[in-house]
């Protein structure tokens, strides 16, 4: 090991240490590493010249703040509270009920924004509110809210998932449709558990609704879901590619909340704009300074050195996946998930392509891993938003969500092991 990459690495671990955001803490230890190591200059100049090419020529990414855009139209409009009551319709009248429209609202608001955070903060403090209105403690209802949030970019549209493509070649067509069948069961599975808590805490039932308010609500809530129609109809009828179908989805949610709920005005989107254009530039730091360091970890030949280094413990690609999902759920408890998906996932992918591992099934299984860790403690950022909406204690949440993490492991081993869960519509639609 060159001095170079030693001050690089110890940099990197320094950045975790002293809490340093991790975007300038990335740009810190590259630096450092351009600076020590000999006769880079040129390394330098390329390093630039091919992120600028390649960022130029990913179409995709430009999804990314379209879906941002339309994440922050809908929490600032009516939408999120539509699709909240249009929930209650449907699963309203169980023990529990509450608990399971959680649930549900998070699986109808994931086929909008890809974003777990969007729906923790967007629906969350609703739900949260109207759990503990109606005697669900405290901890219990934000960590549902956490861990129900995690379907949001299994299910697609998924914003890790875009990433995901373009540092794979994967489709994202394949990686969106093949999300959908794992969001479901992550919701059944959390619906089940909910079921068997709210018998042994005997939590109550929900109103009864009369068919003619069940419609009525329905029909108040059909141009809200009219948007998941426009954004995955969209992109599977092959009409327009998923960064088209992001544009026209965000438009059809200004237009739903200006003219049909009337629950914006042009102040509030002035608001949407200046949060998009705060998230896509944070994003955007932090996808440069992570190609930086990705491009160091490259020229330094780490990736072939860890999957030389794994292929010597076992060359079976399940128990590669195991050793896998283990490493990357215990970086999830510590780092941020788009840091994960920018520098370690290129670090593995030589290994997925070595062993023939299924590229959409490896994507959502990580994507699955990474949406648990935020989930997980002791630094799981859903824990963190949870807690600051509801102003919960954090160690109640922890308390309440450790049950729900082994549910959820639960379907990650199911999709790391059974790929065709995540195959199959893939297969099926000829992708």
């Amino acid at each position: 090991m060159n001095i170079a990459l030693l001050v690089f690495m110890l940099c990197f671990l320094l950045i975790f240490l002293i809490r340093i955001p991790i975007a300038p803490g990335m740009l810190m230890a590259s630096f450092f590493y351009f600076a020590l190591a000999p006769g880079l200059s040129a390394d330098i100049s390329m390093a630039a010249s091919q992120f600028l090419s390649n960022m130029n020529s990913k179409f995709v990414l430009i999804a990314v703040p379209l879906f941002v855009f339309m994440a922050e139209v809908m929490n600032s409009g009516k939408i999120t509270d539509m699709i909240f009551r249009f929930a209650n319709v449907i699963v309203g009248r169980k023990r529990g009920a509450l608990g399971h429209v959680n649930v549900v609202a998070s699986i109808i608001f994931s086929g909008m924004t890809g974003s777990a955070l969007a729906d923790a903060s967007g629906l969350g403090m609703m739900e949260i509110k109207a759990m503990n209105d109606h005697g669900y403690e405290r901890g219990f209802s934000s960590a549902i809210t956490a861990a129900s949030a995690t379907i949001g970019p299994i299910f697609p549209p998924s914003i890790p998932m875009i990433f995901y493509s373009m540092l794979s070649g994967a489709s994202i067509g394949a990686l969106f449709i093949g999300g959908m069948v794992p969001g479901i069961f992550i919701g059944l599975a959390l619906m089940g558990y909910i079921a068997v808590v709210a018998r042994i805490r005997n939590y109550p039932r929900g109103e009864k609704l009369i068919l003619r308010d069940a419609m009525a609500i329905t029909v108040k809530a059909l141009p809200a879901l009219l948007s998941i129609v426009v954004l995955l109809g969209g992109i599977y009828s092959g009409i327009v590619t998923p960064t088209e179908a992001g544009a026209l989805a965000a438009l059809y949610a200004i237009f739903v909340s200006f003219f049909v709920y009337r629950a914006m005005g042009f102040k509030d989107l002035l608001k949407v704009i200046m949060n998009t254009v705060k998230t896509t530039g944070t994003l955007s730091l932090l996808v440069g300074t992570a190609y930086a360091f990705s491009y160091i970890v490259a020229i330094e030949h780490i990736p072939d050195e860890v999957a030389g280094w794994l292929l010597t413990i076992t060359n079976n690609k399940y128990v590669l996946l195991l050793l896998i999902n283990i490493v990357f759920i215990v970086l999830g408890m510590f780092i941020d998930t788009m840091c994960i998906t920018l520098v370690f996932i290129p670090i593995v992918l030589p290994l997925v392509n070595t062993l023939g591992i299924d590229l959409v099934h490896f994507g959502v299984m990580i994507t699955l891993n990474m949406m648990i860790g935020l989930s997980t403690p002791p630094f799981g950022m859903l824990l963190f938003v949870v807690s600051g909406i509801s102003k919960t204690p954090l160690i109640e949440v922890i308390k309440e969500i450790l049950p729900m993490l082994l549910v959820l492991f639960g379907v990650l081993f199911m999709v790391t092991f059974i790929p065709q869960i995540v195959t199959f519509l893939p297969n099926l639609m000829g992708m």
